[in-house]
Order: C-alpha cells, then structure tokens, then sequence
C-alpha cells in the first residue's frame, strides 16, 4: 500500500486530470519513487487506475462530441496501440522507463505552458481516419509503456494538426478508457498487474477528477494550467535528480 504523502500526491493527480485534463503521467513517478513499487508493476498498476477517470471522461466525452461524432479510428487503433505496449512494458529496461517518464512528465508541463495562451480555434476538420489510426496506435502503445493516462500524448498531437479544440479534448478524454483496458487486460495476462493497488490509485484519482473539475468551476483555467504545469516540470526535476543518484 501507498503512504499518505504518496496518496496526497496521487490525489493532487487526479485534481490536474479533472482541472486540465493534464497531470496523469504524475502517476507512475509517485509510485515508484515515493512508494517504491517496481517500475513494471507501477505502469501495470497506473494502467488499471485510470480505468475509473477513463469511465468519466468517456461520459464527458459524448456530451463535447459535436453533432454526435466519434473518432472510432482513433480508440480502435488506441487499443490494439495500448495491448502491444503493455505487453513491452515488461521486456524494457528499467533505466529507459524513468528517463522516458521524467522527459515525458516534462514535456507535458512544457505544453501545458506554451498552451496556457493559446485561444480556441476556429472550427476546422478532424484528421483523416487514417491519421486518426496511427496517432491512436502510437498514443495507445506509449500511453500503456509509460503508465500515463492518454490526452498528454494525444492532445499535442492534434493541436499540431490544428485539429478544432472542443472535439479535440473530448478525444482526448476518452481515449483514456481503451488505453487503460487494453492495458490492464495485457498486463493481467502477463500475471503482473497488482489488482489491490490499481483500485486504491483508481479510486484516489478519481476522488481527485471530482475535485478538479468543482475547482476549476471557480478558478480561471490558465491559473491552474499553469499551477498543473510547474508542478509537472518540478516533479520531472526531482524524479530525474532521485533516480541519477540513486
């Protein structure tokens, strides 16, 4: 089981995802640093407890979908993505897996800052289905290797196709609910996924989403974009500094 300061610092996670829809990929630093579980078993873990916010963000989903639409591509492709990087997760080295963590959990804060500015933009298409398919391949198969929800990798992707905003973050918060089935389904299969803690870490993180998202009721976005995004950018300071030199 997780200490308090690591369930304090999953909750704070949870907040960032329900405020800004940023800040899962805290996740799997805390439990591996703060509570020292196996880099494997804490992406396996990290994988089942998005589960839940992936639930709410499915449902927030369809309300943002404008005219009914449904990047079906993008999920489909994001399971089949979401099974083989689960399946690499155990294979890789454990050295690669905290640099690739700290560089993403950095490059999310980045782009929560570059973006804290940027306005809604007009309405314009969504990619094609077929870029639909391979950002989804490639946003499944990263999202299962690094533990991470799903929208930091998803949700640059498409600003960088200039993709609308409003569908965009609906897909983004959907993509979370294939990314984590598929998997916690590899990882049950490969008999190393840690059950009881992916529930406590689902049901911390979803407690801190309902949070967020009454907190940014009250409080201006760019405000806790950019609150969510320093901390980001510290927490990969720190993970990278913790694990150098130890």
């Amino acid at each position: 089981m997780t200490s308090w300061l690591a369930n304090g610092m999953i909750l704070l996670s949870g907040m960032a995802i329900g405020a800004t829809s940023i800040g899962g990929v805290l996740v799997v630093p805390v439990l591996s640093a703060m509570a020292g579980v196996p880099m494997p078993q804490a992406i396996a873990a990290s994988s089942l407890a998005f589960v839940p916010t992936g639930l709410l963000g499915w449902r927030t989903a369809r309300r943002c979908e404008p005219d009914g639409d449904s990047p079906w591509p993008l999920h489909a492709a994001a399971l089949i993505g979401a099974l083989a990087g689960a399946t690499a997760v155990h294979a890789m080295p454990g050295t690669t897996a905290r640099v690739g963590l700290a560089l993403l959990t950095a490059a999310s804060g980045l782009y929560g800052l570059a973006t804290t500015r940027a306005s809604v933009s007009a309405r314009r298409p969504m990619p094609s289905q077929a870029q639909l398919s391979a950002m989804g391949l490639a946003v499944g198969f990263g999202s299962a290797m690094s533990g991470s929800g799903g929208p930091v990798l998803l949700l640059p992707l498409l600003m960088l196709c200039r993709a609308p905003t409003i569908p965009s973050v609906a897909a983004a918060m959907a993509i979370q609910l294939p990314v984590a089935l598929a998997a916690s389904t590899a990882h049950l299969l490969a008999g190393q996924l840690p059950v009881a803690l992916g529930v406590q870490t689902g049901a911390t993180l979803l407690a801190g989403a309902w949070a967020g998202r009454l907190l940014a009721r009250r409080l201006p976005e760019r405000a806790l974009r950019v609150g969510t995004s320093l901390c980001l950018i510290a927490v990969a300071g720190w993970y990278g500094l913790f694990h150098r030199s130890s």
